[in-house]
């Protein structure tokens, strides 16, 4: 790490492309470009040109020779778009095959690929990836290519609920997101006292090195558990965990239902079993939300419900929810986080801090640590996920509140055409303001046959204008002459 800085062009050199596990994101390197343009011929089959300095120069290049070179612009200009759609694409299919996993982001049911929530574990139904991120995930998996999606509009939820003049709800987990809340909606978190003292044991978390040893612990605690007739409840942040549990616990003869997003049809009947003695359920993020796991009296006397984790989930709100399955109205029970520094938080924020605190301890395979330190570290790392979660929310909003401006316009002018109020005024400010922009715009590129295209395609008349007197004129004296004109010949 220390020399990271030094030598990481060493560790660049051979790559084709990078990936930014944090942003999302993937680039390509120049040895990338290279090697995908061999087919090609051309060395610039995916390099972007810099089309603002080109048109500048044929711009300079008509003002010198006095010619015009429409041709060139348009070549130029659709080079450009081809290229951006390919370098867009090709960037959509390495996000496919890098960042989305299967059974982890999306499933793939019935030869469709469907997106899975990841607060709720659950598939969602009808919605696709747009910008054509879910036709790579489907040729990445092999399966019939939808039609590429075209958002319309984009309704941010903060600004719906911003709508309401009075504005409240009610949660168990919104206590860490109390900044937030009063940020966006200047509303305070109060926290309300349970209805029954909570006696659930929330125990340190449990850190192993590699995820074999972690998942090894759990299997182990699960058959503890059950020996001594409790129900355990196994949360899992994926399907993909969700069914290597499964079929570990297949292997150790331990009976036990899967609930994922491929058997949410059977929520009710799995969540109505859970409480059970001895039973054992797997779960996403969806296990029991809105209900209760109902537990009898042997199973009280015994400990009550067991959660067992297998992973810190980026936020302390579904992390939250999880334990919360257990101790319901008073009910004993306990809950226990299983995480290894292979786990994705881990890997990405706080894993060089404990492996090195491992090492130092002297750490042997299969040993774990457990201490209030790293459970405080775990959650300093999910505050940093929940910050950059709540900063790119927020800017979000900033943006949606200047698109809102224009919303607000739209909206009313269409109004007004349905009412049939104001037509003519606003009919009028859009013709001038359709009229001011195909001046201004090709007055400032001094491109007198851009004029007279745009001026024929936008409002059907050919200008009564040669190109001494477009060079000569002002933008403002062009625009007066031009509505005049069009008036003119629109009144007659």
């Amino acid at each position: 790490m220390q020399e990271q800085s030094r030598n990481m062009h060493l560790a660049d050199e051979p790559l084709y492309f990078t990936i930014d596990e944090k942003n999302r994101s993937v680039e390509l390197t120049d040895k990338g470009i290279e090697y995908l343009s061999k087919g090609e011929n051309d060395p610039n089959f995916f390099v972007m040109p810099d089309i603002t300095q080109q048109i500048q120069e044929l711009t300079s290049k008509e003002s010198e020779e006095g010619i015009v070179l429409t041709d060139q612009k348009e070549t130029l200009i659709q080079d450009y778009a081809v290229k951006s759609r390919r370098l867009h694409a090709t960037s959509q299919l390495l996000k496919a095959f890098t960042l989305f996993d299967k059974d982890q982001e999306y499933v793939v049911i019935n030869e469709e690929v469907k997106i899975v929530d990841e607060q709720t574990g659950r598939m969602m139904e009808g919605r696709r990836y747009s910008d054509g991120l879910h036709q790579a995930l489907e040729a990445k998996e092999g399966v019939k290519i939808g039609d590429i999606t075209q958002t319309l509009r984009d309704h941010h939820s903060s600004e719906l609920f911003r709508m309401y003049h009075k504005l409240a709800g009610m949660t168990g987990t919104a206590e860490t997101e109390a900044g937030e809340f009063w940020e966006i909606y200047k509303l305070d978190v109060v926290v309300i006292p349970t209805n029954r003292p909570i006696v659930r044991d929330d125990i340190e978390d449990l850190v192993y090195k590699t995820s074999r040893e972690k998942f090894n612990a759990v299997i182990e605690e699960i058959g503890k558990l059950t020996s001594l007739g409790r129900p355990v409840l196994v949360g899992t942040t994926s399907v993909e965990i969700s069914e290597l549990l499964s079929r570990m616990l297949s292997i150790r003869n331990i009976k036990h239902n899967v609930l994922n997003a491929k058997q949410h049809q059977r929520e009710a009947e799995i969540v109505a079993e859970a409480g059970k003695s001895s039973a054992v359920t797997i779960a996403t993020n969806m296990a029991g939300r809105g209900t209760d796991i109902k537990i009898s009296e042997d199973v009280i006397k015994a400990g009550g419900l067991a959660i067992v984790a297998t992973e810190r989930h980026d936020s302390r709100r579904v992390d939250r929810q999880l334990r919360g399955r257990a101790g319901r109205q008073g009910d004993p029970g306990t809950s226990q986080f299983y995480v290894s520094l292979e786990d994705n938080l881990m890997r990405l924020f706080q894993s060089e801090r404990i492996a090195g605190l491992m090492d130092k301890m002297g750490h042997k395979d299969g040993e774990v640590i457990q201490h209030s330190m790293v459970t405080k570290s775990i959650e300093r790392a999910q505050r940093k996920v929940e910050e950059n979660n709540f900063g790119i929310r927020k800017r979000l909003l900033e943006y949606d509140d200047v698109m809102n401006i224009q919303r607000e316009a739209i909206y009313k002018k269409r109004n007004n055409a349905l009412q049939g109020d104001r037509l003519s005024v606003d009919l009028h400010n859009m013709f001038v303001g359709s009229v001011e922009f195909i001046v201004d715009t090709n007055k400032r590129a001094n491109d007198f046959e851009g004029f007279k295209f745009d001026y024929f395609t936008s409002l059907g008349l050919n200008p009564k204008i040669d190109f001494d007197t477009f060079k000569s004129m002002s933008v403002d004296d062009l625009i007066d002459h031009t509505l005049n004109e069009s008036n003119d010949k629109l009144l007659s």
